[in-house]
């Protein structure tokens, strides 16, 4: 890639966008980007995806600029409804890059596979057991998959967790950690976990009930920091000082309140959610992952942190798990996804995985810096006004001259954009 910086992208056709892209990436054989131009799939392909299949549920996708994740430049897309968030997470990229960008880390990729193991007589004894088997059950669990095992993957630890207290009584847990390598990984731990339960129910005279993957991937971390000069900040009537201490007082309050914290973390998702979709990942499982991750101390809190360095700079981190893949899964499936990925030029789930915490953290900042100084609705609701003027009828130049009329007004609604249009167009 030549650069994730294009300037003037904004106001481009479609067209010219795709062009450019191209043109950016400098790649002998570029995505084929026209698998994003009716969602990107046949209703034939869609059938095998899911069950009883009608129609696709298309939504827009767009490019994230500016991002430089540990030195490289990346386009990254994003596939979401909402406004401000693809401009907002690029206009924070470019004031990263300042500051030397995004620098990203992450964990080997394990994943925790559950089997609950019930009808226990002496739990702690049946515990020991499964101690005592355990490198043969390891050694079980790693001939499950000999391709994941040939790229250095496969089965990597065994724990056993005793729950005393539970609307059944008594039973045992126990977590199969496997490295998944650039997978997702549920197929490969879900699959793992039934080979076991025999041997399990064998060693321990019990039954094992569930055997499945945890989306609390809290083994398998992506980490992301950035550091925004405190004179990148200023803006308008705004210093840079006070923007800064905005979004650290912004970010107080999200770490101690879990009313703020929810919709703090949300911003972030916002960001790392799109990305997740775009590439043909479950966003659900980085859901759950995200906010059962936020509460691991016992009280739901922020998953991003903020504050200055000893110059007086923004200093802002993310961590968080991120189970994401490159292989398998809708990933290899749907040509969109495949366009993403090639897009970005990830060659490992870990890369992906760094870039994607990356834009959860841009957004994250973007969202606190809108809140800490403007107000979230400025720069929200233009956008907005253009959603509303279109589902009150306004089509081609209308649309911007409608919205534009409802965001001087500050009234940003469906019956005021009717007879603003009503008005504009003589009827």
């Amino acid at each position: 890639m030549t650069t994730s910086r294009i300037s003037g992208f904004y106001n481009m056709s479609i067209e010219e966008r795709r062009a450019k892209l191209v043109e950016a990436l400098a790649l002998p054989t570029p995505p084929d980007l026209g698998a994003w131009t009716s969602g990107g799939i046949s209703a034939e392909a869609a059938d095998h995806m899911i069950e009883n299949v009608v129609g696709m549920h298309s939504l827009p996708l767009g490019i994230a600029l500016n991002f430089q994740v540990n030195g490289k430049d990346v386009l990254v897309p994003m596939t979401l409804e909402e406004p401000s968030v693809v401009a907002g997470a690029s206009f924070m990229a470019k004031l990263a890059r300042a500051g030397g960008g995004y620098q990203a880390t992450t964990t080997d990729p394990l994943m925790i596979g559950q089997m609950q193991v019930i009808n226990v007589t002496n739990l702690n004894e049946a515990k020991l057991k499964i101690y005592e088997k355990k490198a043969e059950l390891l050694a079980e669990a790693d001939t499950i998959d000999p391709i994941l095992k040939k790229f250095g993957g496969g089965a990597r630890d065994l724990e056993v967790r005793i729950f005393n207290d539970s609307p059944i009584g008594g039973f045992l847990v126990v977590h199969l950690i496997y490295d998944v390598r650039d997978a997702m990984g549920a197929n490969a731990v879900n699959t793992a976990c039934e080979r076991l339960a025999p041997k399990i129910e064998a060693i321990t005279g019990g039954k094992v009930h569930l055997r499945i993957l945890s989306n609390l991937a809290d083994r398998r971390i992506a980490r992301a920091r950035c550091t925004i000069p405190v004179n990148e900040l200023a803006f308008d009537n705004f210093s840079g000082e006070t923007v800064r201490d905005g979004i650290i007082a912004a970010y107080a309050f999200a770490a101690v309140d879990p009313y703020r914290a929810a919709t703090h973390n949300k911003g972030i998702m916002n960001g790392v959610d799109s990305v997740v979709i775009a590439t043909g990942n479950d966003w659900r499982a980085i859901e759950a992952g995200a906010h059962s991750y936020a509460v691991k101390n016992g009280e739901y809190t922020s998953l991003s942190t903020w504050g200055k360095d000893a110059d007086g700079n923004l200093v802002g981190t993310l961590e968080m798990p991120m189970a994401v893949g490159i292989v398998g899964g809708a990933t290899k499936v749907h040509p969109a996804a495949q366009a993403a990925v090639k897009l970005m030029g990830v060659k490992t789930a870990s890369e992906l995985a760094e870039i994607i915490v990356s834009v959860g953290l841009a957004q994250n900042m973007a969202a606190l810096r809108a809140l800490a100084t403007e107000g979230i609705q400025r720069g929200h609701m233009s956008l907005h006004a253009r959603q509303v003027a279109i589902a009150a009828g306004a089509t081609g130049e209308m649309v911007e001259k409608v919205a534009a009329q409802m965001v001087v007004e500050k009234v940003v609604r469906i019956d005021r954009a009717e007879e603003i249009l009503k008005s504009l167009s003589g009827k």
